[in-house]
């Protein structure tokens, strides 16, 4: 009796972890509720499909997919592009969401192809994805833009000529979603728009679920020997997973991007795949399980948790950066709990 009411217990303590420490964090904090309110509302239409894009490969028994981070530079790409080529407005933003969708397909296509070949250790082998990928991004856009491609735009380059400066300007991208349909409830802005957006991919994602294709996720995620028996090329399966949430990356890094109105071309992609994992499990999701509502209810905790612990680590401690290093531990030591409970559960 005791044993079965633990293991009932076992998928609410991340959340409810998160949910004491968040109310913690309020208090000595000494933020307004309203203040709070409003910025887990801006990232919740910030970040909300970034985290969406995690949900599919769980569901097809492949784990945490750490090379969202690709699909994130996919959209750095488009936006990069769009700049050096001086697109603005909504026509700008359907290049960048047409260039990163075809780069997202391309690279999500060969991100299968490879995870098909380690399977069992899809988790490890996608940290390393993203760190080649970063590689390879940084290495063109630091030494190739000048040299082996033509800028067209000068002044997104650097003083010698070769390569793009660390820091690019989208004011003709900043907010240009963020303001549709944004209504002012006393002291919260409320992006109507932005959160139908993040809405309607959950909604595509829950509908995805129901399919044909959603229950060949499922068949795979429990096994692939008789997935395989009944027919089904598993190999394939595990490719479009890939596929679809990388192209969701891309998605959700735009409109990240164009909520800040400012690329940090090198960087701005990293940690992406961290935060992300790490807002997922705090909603109570595990390597093995994910749903929509694990999604939406970890973005709430784990990013209330981020805005208000520099904070309270000032006001306990007389310095921020305490706070700082606990938003880096909670969301490293998130992961790494949801790893050991699972690996619980398993034995």
């Amino acid at each position: 009796m005791k044993e079965a009411a633990i293991k009932k217990f076992k998928p609410h303590m991340v959340p409810l972890l998160f949910f004491v420490l968040s109310l913690a964090g309020l208090y000595f904090s000494g933020m307004s509720t309203g203040f709070v309110i409003n910025e887990v509302m801006t990232r919740f239409v910030r970040d909300g499909v970034m985290v969406l894009a995690l949900i599919i490969p769980i569901r097809a028994g492949m784990g945490l997919n750490f090379a969202v981070v690709v699909g994130a530079m996919c959209a750095q790409v488009g936006l990069i592009l769009a700049v050096d080529y001086q697109l603005s407005g909504l026509s700008g933003l359907c290049f960048i969401t047409l260039t990163g969708v075809m780069l997202s397909l391309l690279t999500g296509y060969l991100i299968g192809r490879c995870l098909n070949r380690v399977r069992g250790k899809e988790m490890i082998t996608t940290i390393i994805i993203g760190f080649v990928g970063t590689g390879i991004y940084q290495l063109v856009f630091m030494a190739g833009y000048g040299t082996v491609i033509t800028p067209g735009n000068p002044e997104m380059m650097l003083s010698r000529g070769i390569g793009i400066r660390n820091m690019v300007d989208l004011e003709m991208f900043r907010n240009i979603l963020d303001t549709i349909w944004l209504v002012t409830v006393g002291d919260v802005d409320v992006p109507i728009f932005m959160i139908m957006v993040v809405i309607l991919f959950a909604m595509i994602i829950g509908y995805l679920g129901k399919t044909p294709m959603g229950q060949t996720f499922k068949a795979v995620s429990q096994s692939n020997e008789k997935a395989m028996l009944n027919g089904i090329d598993t190999n394939r399966v595990r490719i479009s997973a890939i596929m679809i949430s990388t192209v969701l990356a891309c998605f959700g890094h735009i409109l990240y991007i164009q909520n800040i109105g400012m690329l940090n071309v090198y960087t701005a992609h990293l940690n992406t795949d961290i935060f992300s994992c790490a807002a997922l499990l705090a909603g109570g999701a595990s390597i093995s399980k994910a749903t929509i509502r694990h999604a939406f209810l970890g973005i709430i905790l784990f990013h209330t948790l981020f805005i208000v612990s520099p904070q309270a680590g000032q006001n306990l401690f007389g310095n921020p950066a305490l706070g700082e290093y606990f938003r880096s531990f909670v969301a490293y030591g998130t992961i790494a709990f949801a790893l050991m409970m699972s690996s619980s559960r398993k034995t």
